[in-house]
């Protein structure tokens, strides 16, 4: 029984893993999109987003078989649980991406607005905290878990900043408010993208030593 239940633990972290690679991807290619203005690569992205869900699914249904086969306990549970939150974290990071590419596309159609150059850094701190937050769970890494904890802030201070200056762009230029709004709202997902990116790091925290962390700060 305790074979069968590593096999199947296997296996889930393997479908984690293929549905967080097309989240990562949904995420690359919904900002991509929005620096470019490409909306085919957009409409891609919106597209992905049913092969998520579907992936979403399959998932949480096998995290809620092993625990009804297998009533796991102690590490083996904790990890099931961690992996259902995971879960959770990567579909939602799904969905503001395509949030993303519809801003995107909403672009497409207003004058030629410049992307504000900290939503590039924005965009690469973020993508990177998935990344890593991704990576401590594979490699039950605390300390890397930590590290993306620590970089959200970061990533706030951007989303504020790029938002004082999108204000201040519609305040002196009529014809920024709709692109402006399109733009502090793509804004606004990829901050909640990181969240997410640091709800996971939370969760691998959990996994590795049973503590609860969300909703408290890192250590300086």
């Amino acid at each position: 029984m305790a074979a069968h239940l590593l096999r199947e633990l296997d296996n889930l972290q393997r479908d984690l893993i293929a549905l967080a690679g097309l989240v990562e991807d949904a995420i690359h290619k919904s900002i991509r999109a929005l620096q470019t203005r490409n909306v085919a690569l957009a409409r891609e992205v919106i597209e992905c987003d049913a092969q998520i869900d579907s992936e979403d699914n399959h998932v949480y249904e096998e995290c809620l078989k092993i625990l009804a086969l297998h009533q796991p306990v102690a590490t083996d549970l904790r990890r099931i649980v961690s992996v259902m939150m995971i879960t959770t974290d990567l579909e939602r990071m799904g969905d503001l991406a395509e949030e993303i590419a519809e801003r995107a596309i909403s672009l497409t159609g207003t004058a030629s607005v410049p992307i504000p150059e900290k939503l590039q850094r924005m965009a690469d701190l973020t993508t990177m905290m998935v990344r890593q937050s991704l990576d401590s769970f594979v490699n039950l890494n605390y300390t890397q878990a930590e590290r993306v904890r620590r970089m959200d802030d970061e990533v706030d201070r951007y989303n504020d900043e790029i938002i004082q200056e999108l204000i201040k762009a519609m305040q002196t230029n009529p014809e920024m408010v709709d692109p402006g709004l399109s733009m502090f709202s793509a804004t606004r997902h990829l901050e909640r993208i990181a969240d997410h990116a640091t709800n996971i790091a939370e969760d691998v925290i959990y996994l590795i030593g049973g503590e609860l962390v969300r909703h408290r700060n890192p250590p300086a």
